[in-house]
């Protein structure tokens, strides 16, 4: 039993200053969590029984699924990352560290190679596998904007497993009970959730999914079709180009002056009332405006980018970031400007880009950038545009990339139907890995023949520490946290209320009969604390289950309250435990 007097737990009145989101809030608030140092935080009691529990949960789905768990060190050497390249890769996210001979660690962001190498260092035959290995176990990355308490720290607890087949007809039996294991896992933590498609990003691969948890405060943005029921994370999402158009009547490309037009919306009204064109108004969309990038390698090379896309759209950073994916890119400063004097700032056009260009900067389009569509586009000089500038005749980009912003009412790349737009945390990431890390620890097993197999992986990612946070953005109110009971601390939270003794006894009989029967009880004893602070708490705390021993004790009734609905029943005294166990066990 947990006695509200003894329990190391204080509760807020007021939310803490850096606190952005409802879970970080509310986690704090009720006592749950304490920051340490920006993205890194202790968990409390409360808490940590809340995070043991979504981790029992993980554990037993894993094992109900057949696969073996293992625990790796989170300190581990430079090597094996330098096989993937990954310690260049990671950049700065990576913490590194040495130890007193010098020699390079790092804290473990991921655990892919190790993983690898522990397979081949125990197998060697087709006939040892399939096998899927997993762990739960912190993560350190250094992230540079550490948010939202435990949706985004700089240590973090993950399941990670690895499964290791020999064929790809294996590999997809394997991420099928891993995705039919995460379905488990989630439903039982009480999540809603949904399956988008995704990119690999670092990880590397082919087939990939994520699931999210649909809340308005989620990083990640995704697309659904209420026509056909396609779903991806929008850095999966293809643009649906629009077909080729016949330019043979379309104006010759013509230069014009154009003043006071700084901004697109500036340069379509202007074009509307100078240059007018006979079928329609011009709009955004006829714009084609060129954006410049410094892109990074992980070895440190800089390359200057160029990106044409039509004006009412912007270049969607983290659709760019897993394209670029190792490298990195920013938009041009003036130093940058300064290393290309042939360029006019804020009036560049495709003739000055382009790898045959005086430039010779790299310059890549947008899908709806056909052959036969007309634009308007910096002329390179300034307060010039040209107008009927027509892909195919009058410039060829270098390559097309899919990085403009995806909207709601966008074409579905299944149906053409609508898009909606929404928001969720990532709580689960399934990757069909291949042979990536395989080949590059040189991991192969003898086949039924004799040869030589390389084995495909696949890679398997939950964040335990992150579902508590994505629970409790999804389960929660204007009064506190609403914990499923799968997860909560406590089955029942017991409230003695008021001054008689009485009440405080039968509180304590009623919690001990309950705990005999195996159900989990909070009882708030404390004898100095209001009833109002007492009932304020159990709110802000969120245990499935109130039970209040209180006024209505005289008349042999005790209040039993139903967290999630707010429903309030009078229960007899006589009947409380089989009440209260139908209640929690139902």
């Amino acid at each position: 039993m947990l006695r509200m007097s003894t329990l190391f737990l204080r509760t807020l009145r007021e939310d803490p200053a850096d606190a952005e989101v409802p879970s970080h809030r509310l986690l704090v608030r009720a006592g749950y969590i304490r920051r340490v140092a920006p993205g890194v935080f202790t968990w409390l009691p409360l808490g940590y029984e809340v995070y043991r529990r979504v981790e029992s949960v993980v554990r037993a789905e894993m094992n109900a699924a057949g696969f073996q768990e293992v625990h790796f060190p989170a300190l581990l050497p430079r090597e094996p990352y330098e096989l993937t390249n990954r310690w260049t890769e990671y950049g700065d996210t990576l913490f590194r560290l040495q130890d007193r001979k010098g020699a390079d660690y790092l804290l473990g962001p991921t655990h892919e190679e190790m993983f690898t190498l522990l397979v081949k260092g125990e197998y060697s035959s087709y006939k040892d596998l399939p096998v899927s290995l997993y762990q739960i176990q912190s993560k350190f990355r250094d992230e540079a904007r550490p948010r939202a308490g435990i949706l985004r720290g700089r240590e973090f607890v993950m399941k990670d497993s690895y499964s290791f087949d020999i064929d790809d007809a294996g590999l997809q039996l394997s991420y099928d009970k891993h995705r039919a294991a995460y379905v488990a896992t989630f439903t039982r933590l009480g999540l809603e959730f949904v399956i988008v498609s995704a990119m690999s990003g670092a990880m590397g691969g082919s087939a990939s999914e994520e699931f999210l948890a649909p809340t308005p405060v989620g990083e990640d943005s995704f697309v659904r079709c209420a026509a056909c029921g396609f779903a991806a994370n929008v850095e999966a999402v293809a643009t649906v180009a629009p077909p080729a158009v016949d330019a043979s009547a379309t104006p010759a490309a013509h230069v014009e002056q154009t003043p006071a037009s700084g901004t697109i919306e500036a340069l379509v009204s202007y074009s509307n009332r100078d240059f007018a064109r006979a079928d329609r108004p011009w709009s955004g969309g006829d714009t084609l405006k060129n954006v410049l990038f410094a892109v990074t390698a992980p070895d440190g090379e800089r390359t200057a980018l160029a990106i044409g896309v039509p004006g009412d759209r912007e270049i969607d950073p983290k659709r760019l970031e897993a394209l670029l994916h190792p490298s990195t890119a920013e938009p041009f400063e003036e130093a940058d400007f300064a290393r290309y004097p042939s360029l006019v700032k804020g009036y560049i056009g495709p003739s000055a880009l382009g790898a045959q260009s005086a430039s010779g900067i790299r310059y890549l389009v947008d899908p709806r950038v056909v052959e036969g569509s007309r634009w308007i586009t910096g002329a390179n000089e300034a307060a010039r545009h040209y107008y009927d500038f027509v892909a195919g005749r009058d410039f060829t980009a270098d390559g097309v990339i899919d990085v403009a912003d995806v909207r709601p009412g966008d074409a579905c790349e299944r149906c053409g139907s609508p898009l909606e737009i929404e928001r969720g945390i990532e709580i689960g990431h399934i990757f069909q890995l291949g042979r990536k890390y395989a080949e590059a620890v040189g991991l192969k097993v003898q086949g039924e023949h004799g040869e030589l197999i390389t084995v495909t992986m696949g890679s398997y990612g939950i964040g335990v520490s992150r579902a508590v946070a994505a629970v409790a953005e999804q389960s929660h109110d204007d009064k506190g946290l609403i914990w499923p009971r799968e997860i909560a601390p406590a089955d029942v939270h017991l409230i003695a209320a008021g001054k008689d003794t009485a009440n405080f006894d039968a509180a304590l009989a009623l919690a001990l009969e309950l705990e005999g029967i195996g159900l989990r009880v909070l009882y708030d004893d404390r004898t100095t604390v209001s009833p109002g602070v007492k009932f304020n708490d159990s709110e802000l705390i969120g245990i499935p289950t109130i039970v209040i021993v209180g006024k209505r004790l005289a008349d042999g009734f005790i209040e039993v309250k139903d967290r999630r609905s707010g429903e309030r029943q009078d229960v007899a005294l006589a009947d409380a435990v089989a009440t209260l166990t139908a209640i929690c066990r139902s």
